[in-house]
C-alpha cells in the first residue's frame, strides 16, 4: 500500500514514464514477447483469484482467521487462485526454532485450497519490516537498528518504511552474512515442507522488499540500486536455497513497491529458469482516498514500465496484489475496466487484495456478496490452454469472452462464474467439449478437447434469463 509520501517522492517519475506497445490481432496494445505461465503437462496457465491473509493472530492462533469457507467461495465465484500470506515471525519465532505447529497449519489451508482446486502461492509477507516496529515479517531476533530512531505513523503506516531504524533493518538483512544465511534456511523448511503438496504452485519469496535512501538520492534512483544490488542477489541466493530442496515450483520475486508509480525496476537477471516477476499495482493517489482519474495516464504509465523488465529478461508475470480501498467512488466502475484490461494484456494472472468478509480492502460483504464494482473481477478465463493462444479477449459490455489457440493435445479449461441464465460455449475447429451450456446457479470449468496442430476458436456468451 502506498502513501501521501511516496506521493511526493515520485510524482515526477510518473510523467516521464514511457514504452513502446505491439498491436495485436484485435486492436488491443499488448506487449511483445513476455512468456506465459505454463504447467508441468505444458499447458499455458492463466491464475485469477485473491490474497487470503490474517495479520491478526499470533502464535497458537496463527491463521485462525483463515477458514475453508475462503476457498470454497472463491471456487464459487470461479477463482483458482490465492496468494496466501505467511510470516517468517511466526515460523521461526527463535533463531533456528521452527514452529512444528505453525507449518500444520499452513498445511490445513493449504489442504482446503486443495480440496476446492484453488492454486496457492506461498507470500512471504513483511509489513515494515515485522514485530520490531509494531507489524509483521522479518522476527525480532533478525532486526538490527544500529540505534538508530524509529517513529510510528500510525495515520500513515507506509510512512513508517522510512524511519531510519527501518531502513538500516533492511540494510542488515541485504548485506549481514548470518541474516542471509537465516532468510535461506527459513526458505529451505518451508519450501522443504510444501515441495509436494498439489495445492502449492509457487513462492513469494518476499512482500513488498524496500531499503535505505543514501544522501542526496530520490526513491526512484534509491529503487533501482536497492533492485539492482541488493534485491537481486538476494533473489538469486533465496532461489537456489528453494531449489535445494524443491526442483519444479515457480519461484516468484518482486521489485519495490516504486514500480506502481511508472517507474521501471533496476532488478537484474533472476538465475531460475522457473522465475516469475510479481509486481503489485497500486496508486498513490487512490490509497490516500482519491477517486479514478482517467485522464492521469496512471495505468498507461504502469503498462509500459512493468512491461520492460519481463521483455528484457523472458520472464512471466503475475501481479500479486491490487486493488483500491474507496472501491464505490464515482470512477471507480471505470477503474475495474480500465485496470482489468490493462492486467489482463500483459500478465499470466492477478491476485486481488484481499479476500475478506466486511469492509476496507475485502472482497466481499458479510454475507459473501460481491462489494461494489469487486464484481468485475468475476468473468469468463481460461485456466489452462494445452496450445499456442493466438488471441483472447473478454468484453464487459457483452460478457463476451474469446479464446483462440493452436492445440497441442491435452485439456484446455475454460472457467465461468455464476450468471443468471448460464452461459452458452461454441468451438471452431476440430475440437469438442461435453458442457456447451454450462449452468447459472454456480461457476463452473469446461473442458475442451481438439485435435494437435488445429487452430481452434473458443466462444463464451451469458444466455438469457428463463
Amino acid at each position: 500500500m502506498y502513501r501521501r509520501l511516496l506521493v511526493a517522492l515520485v510524482c515526477a517519475a510518473v510523467l516521464s514514464a514511457s514504452a513502446a506497445h505491439a498491436k495485436s490481432a484485435d486492436g488491443r496494445e499488448t506487449p511483445p514477447d513476455i512468456p506465459r505461465l505454463t504447467d508441468a503437462r505444458g499447458r499455458v496457465l492463466t491464475l485469477r483469484g485473491w490474497n487470503v491473509e490474517d495479520k491478526t493472530h499470533r502464535g497458537e492462533a496463527a491463521l485462525s482467521a483463515i477458514t475453508e469457507r475462503h476457498f470454497r467461495d472463491l471456487r464459487a465465484q470461479g477463482f483458482g487462485f490465492a496468494r496466501l500470506l505467511v510470516f517468517w515471525d511466526d515460523l521461526e519465532p527463535e533463531r533456528s526454532r521452527y514452529s512444528e505447529a505453525y507449518l500444520r497449519r499452513i498445511e490445513r489451508v493449504l489442504g482446503w485450497a486443495h480440496k476446492h482446486r484453488v492454486q496457492v502461492l506461498i507470500d512471504a509477507h513483511q509489513d515494515v519490516f515485522g514485530p520490531a516496529f509494531g507489524h509483521r515479517g522479518i522476527p525480532e531476533w533478525a532486526t538490527r537498528t544500529d540505534g538508530l530512531p524509529f517513529t510510528p505513523h500510525p495515520d500513515d503506516w507506509f510512512a513508517e518504511y522510512f524511519e531510519p531504524a527501518v531502513q538500516r533493518a533492511f540494510t542488515h538483512l541485504y548485506e549481514d552474512p548470518d541474516l542471509r544465511r537465516a532468510q535461506a534456511d527459513m526458505w529451505r523448511v518451508l519450501a522443504g515442507r510444501l515441495a509436494e503438496h498439489p495445492a502449492v504452485v509457487g513462492y513469494d519469496l518476499i512482500n513488498e522488499p524496500m531499503g535505505e535512501i543514501a544522501q542526496g538520492e530520490d526513491l526512484p534512483a534509491a529503487a533501482r540500486r536497492i533492485e539492482r544490488e541488493q534485491l537481486t542477489p538476494m533473489y538469486n541466493r533465496l532461489a537456489d536455497a528453494v531449489r535445494s530442496v524443491d526442483e519444479d515450483t515457480w519461484v516468484f520475486f518482486e521489485p519495490t513497491p516504486v514500480v506502481g508509480e511508472g517507474v521501471p525496476t533496476g532488478l537484474g537477471r533472476i538465475d531460475d529458469p522457473r522465475a516469475v516477476y510479481a509486481p503489485h499495482f497500486y496508486n498513490t493517489a487512490m490509497e490516500a482516498g482519491a477517486d479514478y482519474d482517467p485522464s492521469a495516464g496512471w495505468i498507461e504509465a504502469y503498462e509500459s514500465a512493468v512491461t520492460v523488465y519481463p521483455r528484457q529478461y523472458r520472464v512471466p508475470v503475475v501481479v500479486g496484489e491490487w486493488g483500491p480501498l474507496n472501491n464505490a467512488l464515482p470512477n471507480m466502475g471505470r477503474f475495474y475496466r480500465d485496470a482489468l484490461r490493462s492486467l489482463n494484456r500483459y500478465g499470466s494472472g492477478w491476485a486481488g487484495y484481499v479476500w475478506c468478509y466486511g469492509g476496507g480492502y475485502c472482497a466481499v460483504d458479510a454475507e459473501g456478496r460481491f462489494r461494489t464494482n469487486k464484481e468485475q473481477t468475476a468473468a469468463p478465463y481460461a485456466p489452462a490452454v494445452a496450445g499456442r493462444i493466438t488471441a483472447e479477449a473478454f468484453e464487459p459490455d457483452t460478457a463476451a469472452y474469446r479464446l483462440a489457440y493452436r492445440a497441442a493435445g491435452g485439456v484446455t479449461e475454460i472457467s465461468v462464474p455464476p450468471r443468471p441464465g448460464g452461459w452458452r460455449i461454441e468451438l471452431t475447429g476440430p475440437a469438442r467439449t461435453a458442457t456447451p451450456v454450462l449452468p447459472a446457479d454456480r461457476a463452473a470449468t469446461a473442458r475442451v478437447h481438439a485435435r494437435p496442430g488445429a487452430h481452434v476458436t473458443v466462444l463464451v456468451t451469458p444466455r438469457a434469463p428463463r
